[in-house]
């Protein structure tokens, strides 16, 4: 999916950096994934399941997947905002007791 996304992207830094590896990764992932194309398709179906039912299946998995990165998106915004407000109005840092 990080090689798909390269494709299409027009900041390949900002992309590593929100993916959370390096551009020398992202080039060898691409190399790897031509490689596989050169050799030939790869078609894997579960038991007996139509690539209509498969694909049904991998749209509900992509959407729960879509779901979770936008609630954690969410939360990662809330929890900055409030280090934020803590920072700008002198509060206290939340950082762990030491063996006071």
């Amino acid at each position: 999916m990080a090689v798909e996304r390269a494709r299409t992207s027009m900041h390949l830094g900002r992309l590593c950096e929100e993916l959370g590896v390096s551009p020398s990764t992202l080039r060898k992932w691409r190399k790897d994934l031509e490689a596989r194309h050169e050799s030939g398709p790869v078609t894997v179906q579960h038991a007996g399941e139509t690539l209509e039912a498969e694909n049904r299946r991998l749209k509900r998995a992509l959407a729960e997947k879509v779901l979770e990165v936008d609630f954690l998106q969410g939360a990662l915004r809330n929890i900055e905002a409030r280090r934020r407000q803590n920072t700008v109005s002198g509060g206290k840092a939340f950082t762990p007791r030491s063996g006071e």
